[in-house]
């Protein structure tokens, strides 16, 4: 069946949309991590909280690969249109209900268990909600333009990232005209708008959908009675197929999605937690890198369709294996302090007081922000924990952080090193969406292309922030340490794909 070029825009459009939206939904929790700590966990350990959070994190990816097998399934046996609109449905509801769970101090253990719960649903119905997507568009796309038309759907990820970043910027910054007293509303209950303003994103997408008609090649196999009996048989029973699942999984999509969440979601924890730049201008380096880099995922993914898809998202990898720890070294050499604590500062705030509670100790809370004539700012933070009962008072030794503000010049240096990441992920991200459905034939591929996506992406690519950060706490006496899993992964997967992968386009994706 030929699909005209409007109407091949009209789907891309439709089912961009609503993965944007699920990844939007799914990404404002990792944005807010450090908000969630301390919203939905005991404060009396942030280093914990953060840990925990990143776990919360972490699980909705873990149960990605069981949403693709539920949905996987239902999408090779009723369709394509009506399982990823159940996706979408499942994960704008679960995003909302995070809105609304009362924090720790609320309801104690209740609260991390129920967002736990909820960031499960999240994982399952995005687990869905990509294969059914990417093989929507491919199922309509023609053979020579294949890896063109999918690769709008790849940009959906990091545009959804890049919404969410800008939501809760927007959100943050709006929500009193005293950037102080904005960002204390903000941290007590303004993080809530992002996820409760998803429900609205949801609804229109979900009018979107239901507009959409089926898949024509999956409408055509249903009407001839050649739809798979179980498509989880002949995905991972079968010698052949399950062969092609592997290879996908250790070949491709493993190095593919520790790039990917190594190039925006470490770049953006290590540039908060280790070199300590101000929480705003975090957010923005991350912001400017995705919007000039996303055109890159269709100039990738036209490319595929020339050239091939193999070392095109092989050549991603073998640069973020040679450049990451270059990268992140120079992360930490321009956020260097050193050089100014020997200088005079052109301005010294007053020192600020306040008391902060955490857990049942008040701590005491002074803050001075000193600024540089190039624009160089830091804030020195003194905490001195006073026990509540204060029979048995006991104050701590302070404790100092400095959190830092850039000059213009060093900030956009900051930019081009996260660009350049991004460059990375969108040479491994832009043609996959139609490797894999070209590795795969109709009546299946839903299934089969689903798992080692999600996989790849959800256990070895959502884990990489968590062990990332765990690596760092084991031996923190080396800052780049956590950088070792992505080099690793990458570094095998590269490997296996350089010697088994095909580099073939197979025009056949409708066989």
């Amino acid at each position: 069946m030929t699909v005209s070029t409007k109407s091949i825009w009209k789907i891309i459009g439709a089912s961009s949309v609503g993965t944007l939206i699920e990844w939007y939904d799914f990404y404002i929790f990792g944005s807010l991590a450090t908000v969630i700590a301390s919203q939905f966990f005991p404060k009396t350990n942030p280093t914990a909280a953060l840990l925990s959070t990143l776990g919360t994190f972490a699980a909705g990816f873990i149960v990605r690969p069981f949403g693709a097998l539920v949905f996987g399934r239902l999408g090779d046996i009723v369709g394509r249109k009506y399982t990823f609109l159940l996706t979408l449905i499942i994960m704008g509801g679960s995003t909302f209900a995070i809105g609304l769970v009362p924090s720790y101090q609320t309801i104690g253990f209740a609260a991390p268990v129920i967002v736990l719960l909820l960031r499960l649903l999240q994982g399952l119905a995005l687990g869905g909600e990509y294969g059914g997507a990417a093989t929507y568009v491919a199922e309509h796309a023609p053979a020579n333009r294949r890896g063109f038309y999918t690769s709008w759907i790849q940009t959906t990820a990091t545009l959804g990232l890049f919404v969410s970043l800008g939501v809760i910027l927007l959100v943050r910054e709006s929500l009193d005209a005293d950037s102080a007293v904005s960002i204390r509303k903000f941290n007590e209950w303004g993080w809530r708008i992002p996820f409760l303003v998803s429900i609205v994103l949801v609804g229109v997408s979900v009018y979107i959908r239901l507009k959409m008609n089926e898949s024509p090649l999956f409408a055509k196999l249903k009407s001839e009675g050649k739809t798979s009996v179980n498509p989880l048989k002949e995905s991972f029973v079968h010698k052949t197929n399950l062969k092609m699942v592997l290879l996908a999984l250790f070949g491709a999509t493993m190095g593919q999605g520790v790039v990917w969440y190594t190039g925006q979601f470490y770049a953006q924890s290590f540039i908060e937690t280790v070199c300590k730049i101000d929480f705003g201008q975090s957010r923005t380096m991350l912001i400017w890198a995705i919007l000039f880099a996303t055109p890159l995922f269709v100039v990738f993914g036209g490319w595929s369709d020339r050239a091939g898809r193999k070392w095109i998202m092989l050549g991603g990898m073998l640069l973020a294996i040679v450049f990451y720890r270059p990268i992140y070294q120079q992360f930490i050499n321009l956020s260097e302090v050193n050089t100014y604590l020997s200088q005079e500062p052109v301005s010294v705030t007053q020192p600020v007081n306040k008391s902060e509670q955490i857990g049942v100790n008040t701590v005491s809370v002074t803050t001075v922000t000193k600024t540089f004539a190039d624009g160089f700012a830091y804030t020195q933070r003194n905490a001195d924990t006073v026990f509540a009962d204060a029979s048995r008072a006991v104050a701590h030794a302070p404790v100092a952080y400095i959190e830092k503000k850039l000059p213009s010049s060093t900030y956009w240096q900051f930019v081009f090193l996260i660009f350049v990441q991004v460059i990375f992920v969108t040479m491994v991200y832009g043609p996959i969406a139609a490797f894999l459905v070209e590795l795969f034939p109709t009546r299946i591929r839903y299934t089969s292309m689903s798992l080692p996506y999600h996989i790849g992406n959800g256990v070895f690519g959502g884990l990489t922030p968590f062990i990332a950060l765990l690596l760092t706490t084991i031996n923190p006496g080396d800052k780049l340490v956590g950088l070792m899993y992505p080099i690793i992964i990458s570094a095998v997967c590269f490997v296996i794909g350089a010697l088994y992968m095909s580099n073939k386009i197979d025009p056949d994706v409708g066989d």
